[in-house]
């Protein structure tokens, strides 16, 4: 009779500490959603280039979608140098022309064909720590005015919490236009 109870006892602290750690795991999980949420709205600002405008607002049909496929874009010409225009951005403050090229904030929802969403949180990590189109060096740069220098000091856990964030918003197809150098081709 001790036995039973003594097995069963044990059976229940055992399945009291397994839902006790899942329960855990859950809310460390949404702890990290929230930090990314946080760092992507406030600190990063993420939206401020990657959620085009609709006039003053943002359009939040598009939140972290990038420029809008097919809407027109800055092209600058180097005659402006000379009139001290360095930099030209849409009425959307999602893409930006310089001496440098033209780049367009991209899609970071995670959609699968124009979207973050085939990409893994170790290229994410890389990209943000190398300035290199998904974290691979032999790729091409990442274009101003993308801050690379500041998002490559973030500490792990605060980019990780970014990605998960990331992976929750809500999918929007949009094929944002490659970056294009400074002859108007993209690289």
């Amino acid at each position: 009779m001790h036995r039973k109870l003594f097995i069963c006892g044990l059976t229940i602290f055992f399945i009291a500490t397994i839902i006790t750690i899942n329960i855990r795991s859950v809310d460390s999980q949404n702890d990290m959603v929230e930090r990314g949420k946080y760092l992507v709205n406030a600190v990063a600002a993420c939206g401020h280039c990657h959620t085009p405008r609709a006039g003053a607002d943002y359009d939040m049909t598009k939140y972290l979608a990038g420029h809008p496929e097919n809407d027109p874009y800055p092209r600058y010409d180097f005659s402006m140098i000379q009139k001290n225009i360095f930099l030209l951005v849409s009425p959307q403050l999602s893409a930006f022309s310089g001496p440098f090229g033209t780049s367009f904030a991209t899609n970071l929802t995670p959609d699968n064909e124009t979207g973050l969403g085939e990409w893994t949180e170790k290229m994410f990590i890389e990209a943000m720590r190398t300035g290199h189109h998904q974290g691979n060096k032999d790729n091409r740069k990442i274009f101003p005015p993308m801050p690379n220098k500041h998002y490559a000091q973030m500490n792990d856990a605060d980019l990780k919490a970014i990605w998960a964030y990331l992976k929750t918003v809500k999918p929007v197809k949009n094929e944002v236009s490659p970056v294009l150098n400074r002859f108007g081709r993209p690289y």
